[in-house]
């Protein structure tokens, strides 16, 4: 079985894809190009429920909360950091479901704003990614145990479950393996 931080440096992988396919939207909105409603509300979706609810809620309820307890602070800390990051996030995904509704409404600076908020979002979660991988869970590798990385990994799949529902996962991944294949094919 793969470790706690294995599964959540695994999710960046996904979370790096998507970044990609949202960049390459933010670009063709910006050059005046269509993208469908719908594929921007797909990419929210995958923003929404994979980044954020799944493995935002697996560090926000788990990891970081056991990482506190071996003595890694919040305040003024890296956990700290990475929770403020997390709200960032949020925020701009709220500002691209706003930018979504002006699109369908007909806003002609619709696609400006969720291009520019898109491109914030993805420049806010690479830096987020570099500094979990490299900083914050070589860390929790030194203070967690293997029991605790078990532990975690274990009921990191609970909570999967309980929050996004079976299957949700793998619906995901095909919805982002499509937008990524439509709009950032290699």
């Amino acid at each position: 079985m793969a470790t706690a931080t294995q599964i959540l440096r695994h999710e960046h992988e996904a979370v790096l894809k998507m970044l990609e396919a949202l960049e390459q939207a933010a670009q063709k909105l910006e050059q005046g190009g269509e993208v469908p409603p719908a594929v921007l509300a797909d990419l929210l979706e995958f923003f929404k429920i994979f980044a954020d609810q799944c493995h935002h809620g697996k560090e926000e309820e788990l990891l970081f909360p056991l990482l506190e307890r071996k003595g890694i602070p919040r305040e003024g800390g890296p956990v700290g950091v990475m929770l403020d990051e997390h709200e960032e996030g949020r925020a701009l995904v709220r500002q691209m479901a706003g930018a979504v509704a002006e699109i369908q409404s007909g806003h002609a600076d619709g696609r400006i704003h969720w291009a520019m908020a898109a491109r914030a979002y993805a420049q806010l979660l690479r830096e987020h990614i570099f500094k979990e991988n490299n900083f914050l869970f070589p860390m929790a590798e030194r203070v967690l145990t293997p029991e605790e990385q078990e532990g975690l990994a274990e009921s990191f799949e609970k909570l999967e479950v309980e929050k996004m529902g079976a299957g949700t996962h793998q619906r995901l991944h095909a919805k982002m393996e499509r937008l990524v294949a439509e709009l950032a094919p290699r």
